[in-house]
């Protein structure tokens, strides 16, 4: 089991790879990065498309006339239709969603950007995720893509996890701790 998982972890990562320098090559990296985006989103809230996507019965050519259809009607980079269009060929369909996003993961490392995740027991404006991500970028020497959630659970305060450092001022991990020491004693 563990080898078919490492041979997708890798298939999906060479795939991706291979989309990023054939956009690169083209000139046409943002674009592709924008449809990948846009794409992947469209997986996540389309219940849908996540069923047909995994659904091993239908057939190649239907698939591929679902996938031109939907370039056409949301105006894909002709280079991700045929990139789509390839994966249904080859059967690697069904790992679209994990080669996009690691897509757009590889196109943020080739830029430079460090990944950070910020969640807080408030909802922020975005002028102070705005403060807090040039604040990251200062401390962290990096530009930084911010991923923000909103954790009403943590009670009070900020949880900021930029690659292995994570800080953590929330009102959830201070009473954890000293609940910790409570039953230490």
């Amino acid at each position: 089991m563990s080898k078919n998982k490492t041979f997708s972890d890798t298939s999906v990562h060479r795939y991706s790879l291979a989309l990023y320098e054939l956009a690169n090559e083209d000139g046409k990296l943002e674009e592709i990065e924008k449809n990948s985006n846009f794409f992947t989103s469209l997986i996540t809230n389309n219940e849908e498309l996540k069923l047909l996507i995994k659904n091993p019965t239908i057939k190649k050519k239907d698939l591929h006339f679902i996938i031109l259809k939907m370039a056409e009607q949301f105006k894909l980079n002709d280079l991700m239709t045929k990139f789509l269009g390839f994966l249904i060929s080859k059967r690697r369909f069904f790992f679209v969603e994990k080669i996009l996003s690691d897509f757009i993961e590889t196109c943020s490392k080739k830029r430079g950007e460090v990944k950070a995740e910020l969640s807080s027991a408030k909802e922020l404006s975005e002028s102070e995720i705005n403060d807090i991500k040039k604040e990251l970028e200062k401390n962290f020497s990096s530009q930084i893509k911010l991923n923000y959630k909103y954790d009403p659970s943590l009670i009070g305060g900020l949880v900021v996890q930029v690659g292995s450092t994570m800080i953590d001022t929330s009102i959830k991990n201070k009473l954890q701790k000293i609940e910790n020491r409570m039953i230490e004693a």
